[in-house]
């Protein structure tokens, strides 16, 4: 019987006989008492293992780490060591400050290192037409320039988020580009300000030798944006044309308009992809300049 393995038997017996109808609940409420007693012993036993183990592992690591770098350490000294020539390690001449001493010797009876080969230059870009950005514009605004009565400020899209503004000069007889019309751009000039106006870019204008001068047109369905290229002379332009380098006076000259009206550079086309050539609208045998 349980109760009689928790209690001794004369206790269950004087129990049942001090009160024989309670005697049997009595003894099992001190039965269940002695197993929960029994109970939180263990577990409280079970506790104090489990710490004791959580600061034997502590230990343990802190060990492992204090051996891991005296192991590094070992394997640095015995890298340092191999780089060492056997006759150098058993030298004592060999040591950092004798081997400084024999540089310094070296030095003093004339020996000189051979400076390293220099490296050639960079090649110098080349000076033609591909340096040029050269846009199709539409011109969205024509106002005479509120200080000068020579010059024009056009606004003119170029595919960017706002047009960019154009100072032009006006010769006598002129009549102003209408509202909508296309235009051939200089767009990687400096910008820069012009009696007090801003200009972002130049117009390009084909020039006869009378002195007759007009626009320089995109081809037909041209959009503002698309670039002019010329077959023979591929490449990026410039992001900026520098003043110093005068790239736009060395390629200017070989900027003309042929028999046929047709724009060339030294006879390459101004060309749109896919759209056609530029051409001067009514004037051939002219050279093209930016205005």
């Amino acid at each position: 019987m349980e109760s009689d393995e928790m209690f001794h038997p004369s206790l269950a017996a004087a129990l049942m006989k001090l009160d024989p109808e309670d005697g049997g609940k009595m003894l099992e409420y001190f039965q269940t008492h002695a197993l929960l007693a029994r109970e939180k012993a263990l577990l409280q036993a079970s506790v104090r293992e489990q710490k004791k183990l959580l600061v034997e592992n502590g230990k343990l690591k802190k060990d492992i780490e204090e051996l891991r770098h005296q192991l590094g350490d070992k394997q640095r000294r015995r890298a340092a060591k191999s780089v060492l020539s056997p006759g150098e390690a058993a030298d004592p001449a060999a040591s950092p400050s004798r081997r400084v001493d024999l540089q310094m010797t070296g030095r003093q009876r004339g020996e000189k290192k051979a400076a390293p080969e220099a490296l050639p230059p960079p090649p110098a870009p080349a000076v033609d037409v591909s340096r040029l950005d050269l846009r199709v514009g539409r011109i969205v605004g024509v106002r005479r320039h509120p200080r000068a009565a020579t010059l024009t400020v056009h606004d003119v899209d170029v595919g960017e988020k706002a047009p960019r503004p154009v100072v032009s000069k006006r010769r006598p007889g002129d009549q102003p580009p209408l509202v909508g019309s296309l235009a051939v751009l200089l767009c990687n000039v400096k910008a820069c300000k012009v009696r007090g106006a801003a200009s972002r870019a130049r117009l390009l204008r084909c020039f006869r030798s009378d002195g007759a001068a007009e626009l320089l047109a995109p081809p037909a369905g041209s959009n503002p944006g698309d670039r002019v290229t010329f077959l023979n002379y591929p490449g990026e332009p410039d992001r900026e044309l520098k003043a110093k380098q005068r790239v736009w006076d060395h390629v200017q000259p070989g900027l003309l308009v042929d028999a046929e009206g047709v724009a060339n550079y030294k006879g390459c086309g101004f060309r749109v992809e896919g759209k056609g050539p530029c051409r001067a609208p009514s004037l051939t045998d002219g050279t093209i300049r930016c205005t």
